[in-house]
């Protein structure tokens, strides 16, 4: 039987500059071009799911403005259903501003209607929640919301997933709701309110959490613990980056896919890597999400 996903999370308009490179403090220079795309981590991931054929039902929130107009219409030409979503008066809908530049990026995000994405909310579509067997959920919306979102959900056996970007410190109360936290480096060091090496971060994750740890780590693949080791997946060579906005939502979609699936946690991430690393190759964070049949060819 196929499982059922639902993703609660931000839906922004990505503004995209692009240019050659990043300007340095009180500099000014020319930009290539300006493009307007959808994106937000919910929506992101939503749509990297379905296009892995994937049952998953997105919950967020957009504003009555242009932009959530051409929101919603895109996820529509995705094949998502918009019945979940929330239609926020006198709010703009969520904007991510993005500088892109060769090989990276770097982003400012203003929440907008994604801060009204509130516990009210999701009472109105708790068994939404309830009735699936996978949560996946971020923190482009406010953190209680996601607090009080993983109480429903692991109240119902609900198996939940947290990609906790952009980083915070979590409690015990918080990190007892999760069965997966999936940071990179740098978010890991927030949420650990320190930085340390791979090995050392694992030996203080074991001490103070059960929930299972997944640490992306870019270009060098992705690692995770098993029976007390440190166990690194690495990563392929896809060719040329075009866009990286988008590379850690295909990731959490790659892995919640492979949960989905009952794959054993190597074969998840291994799976989870290559979805990320075919996004990366396309412009634009939902166009280059993979289908499953592009990622099964890639050898």
């Amino acid at each position: 039987m196929t499982k059922k996903i639902v993703v609660l999370g931000s839906l922004n308009m990505d503004i995209v500059v692009s240019a050659e490179r990043n300007p340095a403090a009180g500099e000014t220079i020319h930009g290539e071009r300006v493009e307007y795309v959808s994106g937000g981590k919910g929506a992101n991931q939503a749509v990297a799911l379905h296009q892995l054929g994937a049952d998953v039902q997105l919950l967020g929130s957009i504003g009555t403005d242009v932009f959530g107009d051409r929101i919603k219409e895109q996820l529509i030409s995705f094949g998502l259903d918009p019945t979940y979503l929330q239609t926020v008066n006198d709010v703009a809908t969520g904007i991510a501003s993005i500088t892109h530049v060769p090989g990276d990026n770097s982003i400012i995000v203003v929440a907008g209607a994604n801060a009204k994405t509130n516990q009210h909310y999701i009472d109105q579509y708790r068994t939404v929640i309830q009735e699936a067997d996978i949560l996946l959920v971020q923190f482009e919306i406010p953190l209680e919301t996601v607090r009080y979102a993983l109480r429903v959900a692991k109240q119902a056996n609900v198996i939940t997933i947290v990609n906790p970007a952009p980083a915070q410190q979590l409690d015990q109360e918080f990190m007892k709701l999760v069965d997966y936290l999936t940071p990179n480096q740098t978010e890991l060091a927030t949420v650990l309110n320190k930085t340390y090496t791979l090995s050392e971060a694992f030996q203080v994750w074991r001490q103070q959490f059960d929930t299972q740890l997944i640490v992306t780590l870019g270009s060098d693949g992705a690692a995770y613990a098993e029976n007390g080791e440190v166990v690194t997946v690495p990563a392929m060579d896809f060719g040329k980056v075009a866009d990286t906005t988008g590379a850690g939502d295909a990731f959490n979609a790659g892995l919640v896919y492979g949960l989905s699936k009952d794959w054993s946690m190597y074969d998840c991430i291994a799976f989870a890597i290559k979805v990320s690393g075919l996004a990366v190759t396309t412009f634009g964070a939902q166009a280059g999400m993979p289908t499953l049949d592009k990622v099964n060819a890639y050898q």
